[in-house]
């Protein structure tokens, strides 16, 4: 009989259950586990159809391993994107805030890149808060519980550098059309943007000009078809707004610049 331990067996077990890349996968899951009970149990939960990172405890992120708990929102390829778009606007920015956060790999990469700021994440669930509060640990980060400016200190208005908000933007009746992993295993309130999947992206421009400093940016990922009318909710709350695109990752995020000063 064949042992679970051989990579073979591994590979064989998740191509059975559908993983396109049974291969890769299984190198990671048996690299990972630490005893063959364990990696018995990690292969079981992938081929039920578990998300692969949160069957290993991590997702690779921004150069990072992320921790990614069950039930919390798993940090996507494309969204390296918005981090990337957030440094080369703001390569100076000393206070960063990671809205709708999830498991705060936003906010690690920044502060990882950045080096000496003040970081902020925040997330209405409070399991996704939990997850980001270990990963900005290290980077002397700050995690609050509830609805996006609601959960900020006070002492954050017109002070923000970085607003990252990887907002929930699939429209309410689409959700039920996401690949299983997303729909079973991850939060509603991490995918569900409302009608038209742009709700809480035009809570967080509404609400930005009021707490980002002068010249700070808020960044926020959508979809190709939402992205015209996500640069027109970002243009009518005051903010300068420009769309950026990477078709190699699939990715569109809305830049806002907040360009003159607020009055509090």
């Amino acid at each position: 009989m064949t042992s679970l331990t051989d990579p073979t067996t591994v590979v064989a077990a998740l191509r059975a259950a559908g993983c396109v890349f049974a291969e890769d996968e299984a190198e990671l899951i048996l690299t990972t586990a630490r005893t063959p009970e364990e990696l018995a149990a990690m292969v079981a939960r992938r081929a039920a159809g578990e998300p692969l990172e949160h069957v290993l405890g991590w997702a690779g992120f921004h150069g990072l391993r992320v921790r990614v708990e069950p039930g919390v929102f798993v940090p996507r390829r494309r969204t390296e994107f918005l981090v990337d778009q957030a440094l080369a606007q703001a390569p100076g920015a000393s206070v960063v805030v990671d809205l709708c956060c999830g498991s705060g790999a936003v906010g690690a990469a920044l502060a990882a890149a950045l080096g000496d700021v003040e970081l902020h994440a925040a997330d209405i669930d409070p399991a996704a808060v939990g997850c980001a509060r270990r990963n900005i640990a290290p980077y002397g980060g700050h995690a609050h519980t509830g609805d996006l400016y609601d959960a900020l200190p006070p002492a954050l208005r017109g002070r923000i550098g970085i607003l990252a908000a990887n907002v929930p933007y699939v429209p309410s009746g689409e959700v039920g059309l996401l690949p299983a992993e997303a729909r079973d295993h991850e939060p509603l309130v991490a995918l569900d943007g409302g009608g038209d999947g742009l709700d809480v992206l035009r809570r967080v421009a509404g609400g930005a000009p009021e707490w980002l400093a002068p010249g700070g940016c808020v960044l926020v990922e959508t979809s190709e078809r939402q992205a015209g009318t996500a640069v027109e909710a970002f243009a009518d709350a005051g903010l300068s707004a420009r769309l950026a695109v990477s078709e190699e990752l699939y990715a569109n995020v809305v830049v806002g610049v907040h360009d003159r000063a607020v009055s509090l």
